[in-house]
């Protein structure tokens, strides 16, 4: 794929401790460009708005629980429509793809970038990849008319297909130098991003005059910054469909046991979302929070006493917990998928066959055991009424940095409020449930769960772990 090493971010800094992480402008790196008005403001859709535009010098800030003597800290530019652009709209051959793996919102957000290009600015040269980042050089492209892409947003996956892989930064930028393309949206998850930086500083070598956008995309809501990620919603509420049979199941009959797996490779937050949720659930187990199954206050311990309590229970489980119990159980396998994933056993099989096997070996009582996958049928429904909100103004949001000449840039929400943010910023590290705040705190009480850690494994943690705000 390449090296993102040599990206720079841009630093401006203000009185008071004011830090502005900004994004990357054409104009850094290409010289006279001209501006041209901004059509917004002959719209007959804004003319209620009383200020059209974005005040050039309007942030937002990254934390804003702060104490009386805190410096003002990091900043990021607010999205939203420039009174200058730096594209003509008769000029623009924009592109959009899609890569990475299903996503509840993906063809919503496909939706309203070709729309919002089409009804805001007047642009009518949109073309659609075929098959993720290997279709800029290996594919044919799909021509997106607002007429095209009108009901997408009803139907689940991409219309323009994806894959993992596949990224060849000069054979892709050869693709947009070749087809006069000089806008990208590229939507897709924190391995994608990274793609994105390294496709942008190849073009800025090149000296061209292409916008990169990048809009995030993950189920699993771990990429860092931004509030969340679009589609991440959907997948909680989908999750309560599978907790909830999961539910019935168990209390249908004797010693009546549900697990669920749900997605989250590196974090927990859909499971932890989910359980709170959901209120049926009585053990959450993630990948930030270790947990051991034998001995006094471990898993097995617990699943007794729910039972001996309840007469059934109800086990949440993300995909990448325990992990480290199955490589002691199993052959270590290092294999990786096309992303750079490590490829993961099935802890939700192997945590149903180990409680199994211990009731079955110490004949403390025959349980009856349902397990639950439903990952590939939350991956693929349409998102939501709220991710679909979302999606539409994270589509807009990049539509509206493009065309004001910002380029190297991945969108996302901030405090609640729409930002432009620096590629570096959103690849540099995975979001995860931070174990020592409020909110897991939360969940241990709605469940009633051990934490499975002890006093010298907080400490341990605590020094790890950077808090996040409670919400």
């Amino acid at each position: 794929m390449g090296s993102c090493e040599d990206y720079q971010m841009k630093i401006v800094n203000g009185d008071c401790g004011y830090v502005l992480e900004d994004v990357p402008h054409l104009t850094d790196y290409i010289s006279d460009l001209p501006t041209y008005p901004n059509p917004l403001q002959s719209n007959p859709a804004y003319s209620v708005v009383k200020q059209y535009f974005v005040d050039e010098d309007d942030t937002i800030i990254q934390k804003i629980v702060v104490h009386k003597d805190t410096p003002r800290g990091v900043h990021f530019r607010r999205a939203g429509p420039r009174q200058r652009m730096y594209f003509d709209s008769d000029e623009v051959h924009a592109c959009i793809v899609t890569c990475g793996g299903l996503c509840p919102g993906l063809n919503t957000v496909i939706r309203e970038i070709v729309c919002g290009l089409y009804h805001m600015y007047g642009v009518n040269k949109v073309l659609g990849i075929d098959g993720g980042y290997k279709g800029f050089y290996s594919r044919n492209t799909i021509a997106l008319t607002p007429k095209v892409v009108n009901d997408i947003h009803k139907r689940g996956g991409t219309i323009l297909g994806t894959s993992r892989g596949g990224h060849d930064t000069s054979k892709i930028v050869d693709s947009i130098q070749d087809r006069g393309i000089n806008q990208v949206f590229i939507i897709g998850g924190d391995g994608t991003q990274k793609g994105a930086s390294v496709i942008y500083e190849e073009i800025r070598r090149r000296g061209l005059k292409v916008a990169v956008a990048g809009i995030p995309k993950t189920i699993d809501n771990d990429i860092p910054v931004i509030d969340k990620s679009f589609g991440f919603d959907t997948a909680v509420e989908e999750a309560q469909r599978a907790i909830n049979a999961a539910h019935v199941e168990a209390e249908s009959i004797e010693n009546g046991v549900g697990v669920v797996k749900l997605m989250g490779r590196y974090s927990g937050f859909i499971a932890m979302y989910a359980t709170l949720a959901s209120r049926d659930v009585d053990c959450c187990l993630i990948p930030e929070s270790p947990f051991y199954l034998e001995g006094q206050g471990g898993l097995f311990e617990f699943v007794e006493k729910r039972l001996k309590e309840n007469g059934h229970m109800v086990i949440v489980i993300a995909e990448g917990a325990g992990q480290d119990l199955l490589s002691e159980c199993l052959q270590s396998m290092d294999q990786k998928d096309a992303s750079g994933n490590k490829l993961l056993q099935d802890v939700g099989l192997w945590i149903s066959q180990r409680i199994k096997e211990h009731f079955a070996r110490n004949h403390k009582a025959v349980i009856n055991l349902k397990y639950i996958d439903p990952t590939y049928m939350i991956r693929a429904v349409p998102s939501n009424a709220s991710d679909n909100v979302y999606c539409t103004l994270l589509a807009q949001s990049a539509v509206h940095g493009a065309m004001a000449g910002y380029t190297g840039f991945t969108v996302g929400l901030v405090n609640g409020r729409h930002t432009y943010i620096p590629f570096k910023r959103v690849i540099e590290r995975q979001n995860q449930v931070v174990i020592t705040d409020r909110m897991w705190a939360r969940l241990l009480s709605s469940t009633n769960q051990p934490s499975f850690l002890n006093p010298k494994d907080v400490i341990e943690v605590k020094k790890e772990e950077e808090p996040q705000p409670s919400f």
